[in-house]
C-alpha cells in the first residue's frame, strides 16, 4: 500500500525530516522536563500522595481526547496547522501550570497539565508527519530520524531542570516558566513544512474503509496493540521513576540524571531502527522491543541501588523505541491516504488511552500499593507482565497467521 506523495530522490521528504528533528528537539525538550517534575510537583501539592502522578495522567488524558481532533484538523488544514496547535496549547499548559504553582493550587496545576497533552498529542503525529512524502523505502528511516530528534530532546530537557527548578523560591516555577518559551519560540519551525495539505475528496472519490473495518484488519489490529503496551509500559515505569529514585534515598538530581539516561536510550536507537526494520522486517524488530522491555522489569526487580535504575530505565527507552517505532512503521504502510486522518487519530487515541490508564495505575502501584517505595517499585514492574503477555501473544498470532502475506 501507498499513501505518500514521495518526489523520486525524497528530496522534500528530507527537507521535512529536517524541520521535524528540529522540533522534535527543541518543542520536545518539554516532555522529559514535565515528566522529570510533573510528579514532584504533583506530590508537593496534593493532599493525597496516591495522587501525586496525576498531573502526568492529566496530559496523557489530554493528549487521548485531543487525538482525533488533531488528526481532523490536519486533514483539513494540513499538518502545520496542527503543529501550531499543540505548541499554542504546549505554551498556555506552561502558563496555567506556572500559576498553579504559584498560587499552591492544585486544581490549577492539573488543569495545565491537561492543556499539555494537546501539545502532547500533536508531537505525537511528528513521527507520521514524516511519513507522508517519503517513499515506501525511505519511510521507516523518515520516522526513525525524526524519533532520534528526541536525543536533542533528552539532554536539553533535564538540563533545563537543572538550571530552572531552583530558580525562584516556589519549586520548579522557573520549569513551567522555561516550558511556554520552548512553545512560542519553537512553533516558528513548523512554516519552514513543506507537507500538502490533503486534497478535498471528490463525490466519487474511494472513502476508505471505516474504522470498525480498520481495526478488524489484522496488521493494523497488532501495530496498536503493540504500540499501545510499548509506550504505556513506559510511562507507566517511567512516570514512577522520579517518585522511586528520590524514595529510595536520592537526590532530585540523580533521578533527572535516570530520566535524561533512560530518554537518551529512548532515541538513540532511531538512528539504526529504520535500518534494522529494512534489514529484518518488521516484526521481529517488535518482537525484540516486547523481549527488552521485560528485560528492564527483570533488572528493576533485582534491586534499588542507583545502578539498578539507570539499566533497567535504558532497556525500558531501547525496548519502546524498538516497538513503537516498529508499531508505527506497519501501521502506515497499512492504510491508504485517504484513510489517514481517520486512522492516525484513531491510532493515537487508544494508544494514548491505555497510556492514561497506565499513567494513573503508576501512582497508585507506586505511593498505595505497599509500605515503603521499595514495594511500590517492585508492584509497578510486576504491574509489566500481562501486557506483555498480550502484545507478544498479539504479534505471535500475527507471524503464525498462514492468510496474512502483507509485508512491510
Amino acid at each position: 500500500m501507498t499513501m505518500t506523495t514521495a518526489t523520486p530522490d525524497n528530496s522534500q521528504a528530507k527537507r521535512n525530516v529536517a524541520v521535524l528533528v528540529a522540533a522534535q528537539s527543541i518543542l520536545g525538550a518539554q516532555m522529559p522536563m514535565i515528566f522529570i517534575v510533573g510528579g514532584l510537583a504533583g506530590q508537593s501539592l496534593a493532599s493525597n500522595p496516591c495522587l501525586a502522578t496525576l498531573p502526568i495522567s492529566l496530559i496523557v488524558l489530554g493528549s487521548m481526547l485531543a487525538a482525533t481532533p488533531i488528526s481532523a484538523i490536519m486533514q483539513k488544514w494540513g499538518r502545520r496547522a496542527g503543529f501550531l496547535v499543540g505548541a499554542t496549547a504546549g505554551a498556555c499548559g506552561g502558563l496555567v501550570g506556572a500559576y498553579g504553582l504559584f498560587l499552591g493550587s492544585f486544581p490549577v496545576f492539573l488543569l495545565g497539565s491537561l492543556l499539555t497533552g494537546i501539545y502532547m498529542s500533536a508531537h505525537g503525529f511528528y513521527r507520521f508527519a514524516a511519513a507522508d512524502t517519503a517513499s515506501d523505502n525511505f519511510r521507516p528511516k523518515a520516522i526513525s530520524y525524526v524519533m532520534a530528534g528526541g536525543l536533542a530532546a533528552a539532554i536539553i530537557g533535564p538540563q533545563i531542570v537543572k538550571l530552572t527548578s531552583t530558580a525562584y523560591v516556589i519549586p520548579f516555577l522557573g520549569t513551567y516558566i522555561a516550558v511556554i518559551a520552548l512553545n512560542v519560540f519553537g512553533s516558528a519551525l513548523f512554516f519552514f513544512l513543506d507537507i500538502p495539505t490533503p486534497p478535498k475528496p471528490a463525490a466519487d472519490a474511494p472513502k476508505g474503509r471505516s474504522r470498525l473495518e480498520l481495526l478488524k484488519t489484522p496488521r493494523i489490529a497488532v501495530a496498536i496493540i503493540c504500540a499501545m503496551v510499548s509506550y504505556a509500559l513506559m510511562n507507566l515505569v517511567m512516570t514512577s521513576t522520579p517518585l522511586a529514585v528520590v524514595g529510595c534515598g536520592f537526590t532530585p538530581n540523580d533521578a533527572a540524571d535516570v530520566v535524561t539516561t533512560h530518554v537518551l536510550a529512548m532515541y538513540v536507537p532511531s538512528f539504526f531502527t529504520g535500518h534494522l526494520i529494512a534489514r529484518f522486517g518488521v516484526e521481529k524488530i517488535m518482537a525484540l522491543g516486547l523481549v527488552i522491555l521485560a528485560g528492564a522489569g527483570v533488572v528493576a526487580l533485582q534491586g534499588v541501588d542507583l545502578g539498578n535504575f539507570f539499566i533497567a530505565l535504558i532497556l525500558l527507552g531501547v525496548g519502546w523505541n524498538f516497538g513503537f517505532i516498529g508499531a508505527t512503521s506497519m501501521l502506515a504502510a497499512s492504510h491508504e491516504i485517504h484513510e489517514r486522518g481517520r486512522m492516525q487519530g484513531l491510532n493515537d487515541l487508544l494508544v494514548f488511552g491505555g497510556v492514561t490508564v497506565a499513567s494513573l495505575a503508576s501512582g497508585g502501584l507506586m505511593n498505595c500499593s505497599g509500605g515503603s517505595p521499595v514495594e511500590g517499585w517492585t508492584a509497578v514492574n510486576l504491574a509489566m507482565i500481562p501486557l506483555l503477555t498480550l502484545a507478544g501473544g498479539a504479534l505471535l498470532w500475527l507471524v503464525l497467521r498462514p492468510t496474512d502475506q502483507e509485508t512491510v
